[in-house]
Parts: C-alpha cells; structure tokens; sequence
C-alpha cells in the first residue's frame, strides 16, 4: 500500500515581507516534515514567496500537477491574513483544477498541520 500523498501549500517565511523573525516558522514548516514521514503520509511543501520573486500560478500549477494528491492543505499565512484573499481563491481554483479529487484540508496553527491532513484523509478513504 502507499503511502497517501499530501500538498502543503504555504508561504515561505523567509520571502514574507516585514520586520518579523522566520525563523521559528521555517523551524516548525520543518519539523512538520518529520511529523508527516512518521505518520506514513507522503507530504511535499510548495512554499511561495510574496516578495514578487515568484509567479505564483506556475508554481502552485506544477506542484499541483506532479502526481496525484489525496489532500491539499492550504496554510494559515495564505487563508488568514484578509490581504491574502485573491490569493487564497487563486489557490482553491487552482486545485479545483488541477487536483479536483483532493480533499482540501486547513489547520489551525503548524503545530497541528499533520492532524489537519490526518482528517481529510481519513474522511476521503
């Protein structure tokens, strides 16, 4: 059996624009990478800058397009911050598109990102 095959699509914290440390965020994104393998799940991040240096819908379109995903997990820097809402529907159509058999799963913080993926998956299986 495979593993289930989780996206992460989140912004990366060292291309988040302000006075802010990433640090312990890009920690944690890490640390969740590990929580996932342990709990059997296939999990990639697509991590996206808002600095201006990406082109956001080929990046998200590729990483969506690289193999059959059961659960796409939108992070809580995209979905939370009211400035990010044209962003945060450019997403949801974009995995409509492009992965419209993927459940869509959100969390509330990093620290329950796998929990998060765990529901939706269980729900879809």
């Amino acid at each position: 059996m495979t593993s289930p095959a989780v996206l992460v699509i989140g912004l990366d914290p060292y291309r988040v624009p302000g006075p802010w440390d990433p640090t312990p965020v890009a920690a944690a994104i890490e640390e969740s990478v590990t929580r996932f393998a342990e709990a059997g799940i296939d999990a990639r991040n697509c991590l996206i800058g808002l600095d201006g240096s990406d082109d956001i819908e080929a990046v998200v379109t590729a990483a969506l397009g690289e193999r059959p995903w059961e659960c796409i997990l939108i992070g809580g820097g995209i979905r939370k911050d009211e400035e990010q809402l044209e962003l945060f529907e450019l997403i949801i159509n974009l995995a409509r598109q492009h992965a419209p058999t993927a459940a869509i799963a959100f969390n509330r913080t990093l620290a329950d990102i796998v929990d998060a993926a765990v529901r939706q998956l269980r729900k879809a299986g």
